[in-house]
């Protein structure tokens, strides 16, 4: 789960500690860029698509989910989640340095892509691979990778931690962490026996 339904919770819950200094940043960029100062309504909007437009993203991702998932298989599907939400994490976390605020947008934009691709083949993927009696419980991982998901991304928003002023670009990149750990640990595990039988029609590594 850490790449799959982990990744959503985070970027649900990331994005609320530091408002306040996106907000302040989309002042300045926008002050520096046209010399004039934004009104509170286009600072409003921006800030909205910044929230919003991660849905839009989750959405894409969810429908090419079912795709993906059969052309490459569960295994190599999360895996290929994994690089949007590494280039999500470049976008934010340089967006300050860059002084574009649109670097934000887009961001959340490929991290909800990632999102909803990990998200729908986590539940698949490990539900599949799951022996019968444990399935239940397995698929329960993935209403609890999102929780603590959630609660990482709180933790993190803490102004002792990285809500601070100064690094909330680090907190806005801190997706690249898990997947950074599934890209390294993903490969050592075994891809959906019910992939190999039904869509590879390879009986002899599905057994």
């Amino acid at each position: 789960g850490i790449g799959g339904a982990f990744q959503y919770g985070l970027q649900i819950s990331i994005v609320n500690s530091p408002a306040e200094h996106i907000k302040s940043f989309i002042r300045e960029s926008w002050l520096k860029r046209y010399g004039s100062s934004p009104s509170e309504d286009m600072i409003t909007l921006m800030w909205s698509f910044v929230v919003s437009i991660y849905s839009i993203g989750g959405l894409l991702g969810s429908l090419s989910a079912g795709y993906l998932s059969v052309r490459f298989g569960r295994k190599k599907a999360m895996l290929f989640a994994n690089i949007p939400a590494l280039l999500s994490a470049a976008l934010m976390g340089l967006s300050r340095l860059c002084g574009y605020f649109e670097m934000i947008i887009a961001g959340r934009f490929i991290s909800g892509m990632s999102g909803g691709i990990g998200l729908n083949i986590h539940l698949m993927y490990a539900g599949e691979c799951a022996p019968r009696k444990l399935r239940g419980l397995t698929a329960i991982t993935v209403s609890t990778a999102i929780a603590v998901g959630k609660f990482t991304g709180f933790s993190l928003g803490l102004r002792e931690v990285l809500g601070a002023e100064a690094l909330w670009p680090i907190l806005m990149a801190a997706n690249a962490i898990p997947a950074l750990i599934q890209l390294l640990t993903l490969p050592f595990f075994p891809d959906s026996p019910r992939y190999l039988l039904i869509d590879k029609k390879d009986k002899e590594s599905c057994i």
